[in-house]
């Protein structure tokens, strides 16, 4: 009892000392911990003030020592009671004479994320007594899950308002990016050309949705996506190139099984036809093509999830310990439909979709990759004669529409020409086959909304034998390989 009465949250206020001491005598020092090392990492809220100031002198090109410091934080009234400049001069003065800034920098970061577990198992034990008939145990599941991810992912601008000075540094960083990949994307690259230059790839924090009726190719070409993500980004690592233009990701797949989906990335990459690979009617070229490809391909970071009936709360738990484990950096969803949202109360199925488009638009900040969600459309489009989809043919399309920062159509019309041919031999059926070979492999990817950017059409050739989009002859390569 008497050891329970007076336990405390692990601190240590020697080594915050040691820590600004050392910086303030050697302000390189900064550039070594403040990767590691946040103000909030510090127990004492003076301590965690002095850091900040620091860091601000230093990042305006300014010498820091306890002179200028005390004039940047002359209105500190904490720092006045403890004796304003003769305070920062002690610091300095207690700095061991080799200081392992690098060491005190972990340590404070671990007592800080011990202090945050303490609080937050504080807070489960609490909500689970406290907690009402109505509100589930999956409920405080989800978030005591997300926040311990916060508490292994914390970065520097990962919580609580952000300064513009900070937003800036970010805008400035990706502008970078995209200057060091030779100024076309920031993004995660798609591997389609033009939808790369319209889109600048496929952005941290946003959500994309890529819509179309059964049949025109949405699994493929998010499959085609997420395949050329991975396979770039495992080149770039093994080439050294940086910053690499792919990303590991996570496929979620609820409408078809891992092995299904796996077979078609097969068929794409070796033109054997699906038909061939579901009957096994190989020949013995082909087989060993079959083979040696699956085996090139096998250490590729692309993750695979196909749980039916899965929940967006079960989306989100699963894709936190994937971006902690693997750091994967694109997550894709087939299909939006198929999720089951957070809660069963909802009255009606709008309600349902948009709780779901929420949280996958939450998950995106969160984790700080690009989420892409394919959604069904509504049968109407199949009713008018002019069947390019519009955003309001989007199934529940107000919350979809709303917060999603990307949405694209997926059209193809030889899928619709082909059930209307004509007589052989007529007028119109001379017509229908010269439309036809006009069509004949042309997808249009229509982008209808773009939160950051115009909106416009590209144009893809889609293999239907492999179900494989790619660029069109005469564009850079650079689509699904």
């Amino acid at each position: 009892m008497d050891q329970d009465a007076y336990r405390q949250l692990p601190y240590d206020v020697e080594i915050e000392q040691a820590l600004l001491g050392a910086i303030l005598i050697d302000n390189h020092q900064l550039d070594r911990v403040s990767m590691v090392l946040a103000p909030e990492h510090f127990y004492d809220p003076l301590h965690a003030r002095v850091y900040e100031a620091v860091e601000k002198l230093w990042a305006k090109g300014h010498i820091v020592t306890p002179l200028t410091l005390r004039a940047a934080m002359d209105k500190d009234s904490g720092l006045e009671e403890v004796g304003g400049h003769a305070y920062l001069a002690g610091l300095t003065k207690a700095a061991p004479a080799l200081p392992d800034v690098a060491g005190y920098a972990r340590v404070l970061r671990d007592l800080a994320m011990r202090r945050d577990l303490i609080r937050i198992g504080e807070d489960i034990v609490n909500a689970a007594y406290e907690s009402t008939l109505d509100r589930p145990p999956s409920a405080q599941i989800e978030e005591a899950e997300k926040a311990l991810y916060g508490v292994a992912e914390k970065g520097r601008f990962g919580e609580g308002p952000v300064s513009f000075e900070g937003a800036l540094k970010l805008a400035v960083e990706s502008a970078e990016r995209a200057l060091a990949r030779g100024g076309n994307i920031s993004g995660v690259a798609t591997g389609f050309t033009d939808l790369d230059s319209l889109l600048g790839g496929l952005h941290a924090s946003d959500l994309v949705i890529v819509a179309g009726r059964p049949g025109m190719g949405k699994t493929a070409l998010a499959t085609n996506m997420g395949f050329h993500a991975a396979r770039v980004w495992a080149k770039d690592r093994q080439g050294g190139a940086e910053p690499p233009r792919g990303a590991p990701v996570l496929l979620f797949s609820l409408e078809m099984a891992a092995g299904q989906l796996s077979a078609r990335i097969l068929s794409e990459q070796t033109e054997i036809e699906m038909r061939k690979i579901r009957t096994g009617r190989f020949s013995d070229a082909e087989w060993d093509r079959f083979v040696q490809t699956a085996q090139v391909l096998s250490d590729l970071p692309l993750f695979i999830d196909d749980t039916g009936g899965i929940s967006i709360a079960q989306i989100a738990a699963r894709a936190r310990r994937m971006k902690r484990e693997k750091n994967i950096g694109l997550i894709i969803v087939d299909y939006l439909q198929l999720v089951e949202p957070s809660s069963k109360r909802y009255d009606n199925r709008v309600q349902e979709i948009s709780d779901v488009t929420k949280g996958f638009k939450a998950l995106a900040k969160e984790l700080n990759v690009p989420v892409v969600a394919l959604s069904q459309l509504s049968r109407g489009v199949d009713s008018r004669d002019d069947k390019r989809p519009v955003l309001s043919d989007l199934r529940e399309s107000g919350s979809i529409e709303q917060d999603a920062d990307v949405v694209m159509f997926v059209y193809r019309e030889e899928y619709y020409l082909k059930s209307r041919e004509p007589e052989p031999g007529t007028n119109d059926h001379a017509k229908w086959l010269e439309k036809m070979e006009r069509v004949h492999n042309r997808a249009e990817i229509m982008v209808e909304k773009h939160r950051h950017g115009p909106t416009n059409r590209v144009d893809l050739f889609f293999d239907e034998r492999f179900t494989r989009f790619s660029n069109l002859a005469g564009e850079q390569s650079g689509g699904p390989l």
